[in-house]
């Protein structure tokens, strides 16, 4: 099983932006606030350390002319990346941008590979979801909202 956070809408070039491109958009617009920021650059090191950009390992990976609609999907037994996305998702949130979560066995075909993740160009592309020969398993779309008790909570929409 696959799991990716994106926007439900195409950008200008028809892609789904993923969760951290959308947080680094707002960053680069300056939208965020200095602790969104500080949040943003401290969590993106920790990725940019612990997880690996597939464009390294493959210069072509996410060209559009090689691989069109490329796009990353981590696996589910990547727990500890994927316990990370809240973080990123409440951010969004304050901005009124939305994020689903998407979950697929099958998202595409495969173009790149490692121990946390998959590239896919998706078999089919629409409505911001990808659709696979395995279908996409469960689509949630949501916000995440303040919690007294626990700071944020994802919210089903």
């Amino acid at each position: 099983m696959f799991v990716r956070f994106q926007s439900p809408a195409p950008n200008g070039r028809g892609t789904y932006p993923g969760v951290f491109g959308l947080v680094n958009s707002l960053a680069e617009q300056g939208l965020l606030s200095d602790e969104e920021e500080a949040f943003r650059r401290e969590n993106n090191a920790w990725y940019e350390a612990n997880f690996t950009d597939p464009a390294t390992v493959d210069p072509d990976v996410y060209r559009r002319d090689v691989n069109p609609a490329a796009a990353a999907w981590f696996k589910a037994s990547a727990t500890r990346l994927i316990e990370r996305v809240p973080g990123y998702l409440a951010i969004l949130a304050v901005h009124d941008v939305e994020c689903v979560r998407l979950e697929s066995a099958d998202p595409g075909r495969i173009v790149y590979e490692d121990d946390d993740q998959v590239v896919v160009v998706p078999h089919v592309a629409g409505q911001g979801v990808h659709q696979g020969r395995g279908g996409v398993r469960r689509r949630v779309s949501g916000r995440m909202v303040a919690d007294e008790r626990n700071g944020w909570s994802w919210v089903p929409m």
